[in-house]
């Protein structure tokens, strides 16, 4: 039985006394989780020894990053290798995001590097993947996911599999004003979990998590979290506020009660 999973991106955002407030109040009103549900949290580097600190003790609440570098080390000023991360005690790295694909540039042959550097350090990897607004009004979604899907991860073995969750980013759907049904959602998840069905066999794909990141709400977790092939949610903004994250925690719980 696959994971559920709600991880929290918390991007370029909150100081380190906010971020100590943050998950202090997540921690007084955390519903009871179990061995198929867990929580991620990606703070900014800066709060990595912190929040571990925090974190520690916490049953199925686990640390991660927003980002590693694609070589081991070197002249990279301003840049955070896996293994640095690995000391932090980091245990999720999210790879190939759509903004860090966007702004910074990152193409499919960065990310799949990416992705090689948390797992050999001893990482789990969160894979992000999505089309933009132009892909989805040409109806092409499908087959622009499906490549980033196999650039980035189909050099792996099923064995390395077992440590990779993807994440379905609807990047036309992130504040454009314009909203993912949860039908669209599970339709791009389903498709997701057949490609991989196809390279890596149904028990890999079965297995394997598969997050919803565009703009999941408290309001709308429970009906994406319904969904077959919905197994959680990659969460921006609402996770900078205590009650919105609890609300979709809470919601993941429940899901994987039914």
């Amino acid at each position: 039985m696959r994971k559920k999973i709600v991880a929290a991106n918390w991007k370029m955002n909150l100081t380190l006394i906010e971020g100590a407030e943050l998950v202090n109040d997540l921690f007084k009103g955390m519903p009871q989780l179990n061995e198929n549900n867990l929580v991620v949290i990606a703070p900014p580097y800066t709060h990595l020894t912190q929040t571990s600190a925090q974190l520690a003790g916490m049953a199925d609440v686990h640390l991660g990053a927003q980002n590693c570098h694609s070589e081991t080390a070197g002249a990279y000023t301003g840049e955070i290798s896996a293994a640095m991360l690995k000391s932090a005690e980091v245990e999720y790295v999210i790879v190939g995001h759509s903004e860090r694909r966007e702004y910074f540039k990152e193409d499919d042959a960065t990310v799949a590097k990416k992705v090689n550097q948390a797992l050999v350090n001893g990482m789990k990897v969160i894979f992000c993947c999505g089309e933009p607004l132009e892909v989805r009004d040409a109806g092409t979604q499908n087959a622009y996911v499906e490549s980033q899907v196999r650039a980035g991860l189909f050099h792996l073995g099923d064995r390395q599999m077992n440590d990779i969750t993807i994440a379905y980013e609807p990047i036309w759907a992130i504040g454009t004003g314009r909203t993912a049904t949860s039908q669209q959602a599970q339709d791009m998840h389903a498709h997701i979990r057949q490609v991989l069905a196809a390279n890596y066999g149904a028990e890999v794909a079965n297995d394997t998590a598969i997050l919803y990141g565009g703009s999941c709400k408290p309001s709308n977790a429970a009906e994406l979290f319904a969904c077959p092939d919905v197994d959680g949610g990659l969460i921006g903004g609402a996770a900078l506020k205590a009650s919105e994250f609890l609300g979709i925690i809470t919601a993941m719980a429940a899901a994987v009660e039914a």
